[in-house]
């Protein structure tokens, strides 16, 4: 008890620049900024006051199901989660402090941020829950030691009507879902919610929305098309023989029809009449290769998805040009959901400083996804080449690169003391640069690089 008095009280003292929102600890908020609901969401809140959202709740065991039966959805939600990992997580600050940088490194290994399989799973929760509830575990001396990612259909936000935590202390809490009792609670400072697309962002009670959450009901009908399609075949595709026999008692017909259909298994199968009757084929269906209705669910399937038609496999008919439109917005996606996520690990290294009294100012600090997916290698190192003819400090490049300035110079300095003759560029430790860049605008072939590097002898 002493220990979560002596964390809120260190909270309370938050600065203006804090990501904690500031609400009155005993009071739900500043009513000024809140407004009452409309009459038709009276009873939403009424309910969402006792029991988890059951919106939000049933779109996730939706979407979980979806993702355990198609591969299709399992391969959405493993491709961005992928996507927005790759290169794992970096710290930038434009004033480099060797406390902030260590204090870094050990938070990142207390948490296991290194570990691909941590962010591949807090990033495939977040694109399959719409929710990313992140649970900060101290220890004793008060050090962040774990972001345990916790299930978003259970937990219940403790907000009023006008949207606000009633209490900076009781902010979340968890619900038994088969009792409906209170499992736990946590406060404002312990629980930090990522949310993807909430009705709402200065409303605190809105979750977030799954990204499939549109497509459930479209998914659910192509499955159900697609099946019915294989059933149809079965029945309907097999070519079927009618046998005709004029005067034939039910005797004689029974007869006739065991002894064909012990014959049926070799491969050539003669009919032997003794009075007047036919054999006639009766072809399969001549229309089940007709699966219009399957392509326009699964156009509108992806239509509503993040991830284009084309890079799952289905290209048929699409042009290369609308692909890369395609692939273009998916990677802006992606980008959002790099931001989204990063900013959760932020806000708890954030709050792990500011338990060893520390406030770093948002300018100057900032943590991010190494690698962005708007753009490819060439196009940003294209872009980069140009930053550097005209004259952007290389820390600044080397940041927009994804790469940590400190680091790079390290390098550079440990390349300089193993005898490297270009160990960096003109603002680097070792000074001069093999090359000169410079930007010969209209002098690119198409799709390549309009930047010009030259040789220049060494300073």
């Amino acid at each position: 008890m002493g220990l979560m008095t002596d964390v809120l009280a260190k909270l309370r003292g938050l600065g203006r620049n804090s990501p904690i929102p500031a609400v009155d600890a005993a009071g739900g908020g500043n009513s000024e900024q809140g407004k009452r609901p409309s009459p038709e969401n009276s009873m939403k809140y009424l309910y969402r006051a006792m029991w988890v959202d059951p919106d939000v709740r049933q779109a996730i065991l939706d979407v979980r199901e979806m993702d355990r039966l198609d591969g299709r959805v399992r391969r959405i939600h493993n491709r961005i989660a992928r996507d927005a990992v790759k290169g794992g997580l970096v710290m930038t600050q434009t004033s480099a402090s060797p406390t902030i940088r260590r204090e870094w490194s050990a938070f990142v290994e207390r948490l296991q941020l290194r570990n691909p399989q941590k962010l591949k799973s807090d990033a495939r929760g977040l694109a399959m829950e719409g929710n990313l509830p992140l649970q900060w575990v101290l220890d004793e001396s008060l050090n962040v030691v774990a972001a345990v990612r916790m299930p978003s259909e259970t937990l219940l936000p403790n907000v009023g009507d006008d949207g606000r935590f009633k209490s900076a202390a009781e902010a979340y809490f968890q619900i038994d879902l088969t009792t409906g009792s209170k499992i736990a609670t946590f406060p404002m400072w312990q629980m930090f919610l990522c949310r993807l697309d909430p009705d709402s962002f200065d409303d605190q009670g809105a979750l977030g929305r799954p990204f499939l959450d549109a497509s459930r009901d479209v998914l659910r009908k192509l499955r159900m098309t697609e099946e019915d399609l294989v059933i149809r075949r079965r029945h309907r595709a097999p070519l079927r023989l009618v046998h005709v026999l004029e005067g034939a008692s039910p005797d004689e017909l029974q007869a006739y029809q065991d002894r064909v259909e012990a014959e049926q298994g070799e491969i050539t199968v003669d009919f032997f009449l003794n009075k007047r009757g036919a054999v006639s084929a009766v072809q399969g269906d001549a229309a089940l290769g007709e699966i219009g209705d399957v392509v326009h669910l699964l156009d509108t399937f992806f239509a509503g998805s993040p991830l284009p038609k084309g890079l799952m496999g289905y290209t048929d008919g699409m042009a290369r040009d609308i692909l890369e439109d395609l692939k273009r917005d998916y990677y802006e996606e992606v980008d959002s959901f790099q931001d989204t996520l990063a900013f959760g690990y932020e806000f708890g290294f954030r709050l792990h400083l500011l338990l060893k009294g520390v406030v770093l100012d948002p300018q100057e600090t900032w943590i991010g996804f190494a690698e962005r997916k708007t753009e490819t290698p060439n196009q940003l190192t294209d872009r980069m080449l140009k930053w550097l003819a005209l004259g952007y400090p290389r820390a600044m490049i080397f940041e927009e690169m994804g790469k940590d300035p400190e680091q790079v110079r390290q390098r550079i300095e440990q390349a300089q003391r193993d005898g490297d003759p270009y160990p960096g560029g003109d603002d680097l430790p070792g000074g001069g640069v093999p090359g000169g860049v410079k930007i010969t605008p209209g002098n690119a072939p198409k799709g390549e690089s309009a930047t010009s590097i030259g040789s220049r002898s060494q300073k």
